[in-house]
């Protein structure tokens, strides 16, 4: 863990897989032929009315391939999850300089990695052959994200070597992923018109915003430790 790979170009690598998803994905809505769940007639993606999860199908709802959406979508969540694992595996090495920074931030990585190997799952388990799986993954990614960044945000706050004030970005994101996780389980069911339309929307919102997120303390990482570096040569 102490190679430069770890202590600082990871940060990188993971900023840069970040940005990857965001292009990937609008590649794949791009390249989606068209359907949502409640109309099978519609010619495109709509970013109101699909899910995320449309893009991962293996057929569309008329029974089409939707081939090349689902591989932009498969390598696209494949780089977010893979970030992730990578984020929280190099970022506890920040916070390990007393014994409860120690054990919490071990308790956050392990949180956020289970979170990017389920990300990873909901791309391997296309909604349309493997539902139960898909929504089991979808819903442990999500859950296992807020625990991440909540222990997170509270190790960053206690200490002395990461700059306190970037842990307001996970105190706003674990605020915003606590929310999607009561829009998910109590809010309104897709099936209605209104209902799918906050749901999809939802959705997207959520997931840009996780992306987000993790570019942005990815890059202050990154920056934090080229900083560290340059200040003892000097």
């Amino acid at each position: 863990m102490n190679t430069p790979f770890w202590q600082k170009n990871v940060y990188r690598y993971v900023f840069i897989g970040c940005g990857l998803f965001v292009l990937l994905t609008i590649a794949s809505m791009f390249a989606y032929p068209g359907g949502t769940y409640t109309n099978e007639a519609t010619a495109g993606y709509d970013f109101f009315r699909n899910f995320f999860s449309d893009l991962g199908r293996v057929r569309l709802i008329n029974g089409d391939p939707n081939t090349a959406s689902l591989i932009f979508f498969f390598i696209a969540l494949t780089l977010a999850g893979s970030g992730l694992v990578l984020f929280f595996i190099a970022f506890r090495s920040f916070f390990t300089t007393d014994r409860t920074g120690y054990w919490t931030s071990m308790i956050g990585t392990i949180f956020g990695v289970a979170s990017g190997l389920c990300f990873i799952g909901v791309a391997f388990t296309p909604y349309d052959v493997f539902l139960d799986r898909h929504v089991d993954f979808v819903f442990w990614a999500f859950r296992t994200f807020l625990i991440a960044v909540s222990v997170y945000a509270f190790v960053i706050f206690r200490q002395n070597e990461y700059p306190r004030k970037y842990g307001w970005i996970f105190v706003a994101f674990a605020v915003s992923l606590a929310a999607y996780l009561i829009l998910l389980t109590y809010g309104p069911e897709a099936k209605t018109p209104s209902g799918l339309i906050i749901q999809a929307t939802g959705q997207k919102i959520i997931v840009y915003v996780s992306i987000i997120s993790v570019m942005a303390q990815s890059w202050l990482a990154y920056t934090h430790v080229t900083k560290g570096q340059v200040s003892q040569i000097t």
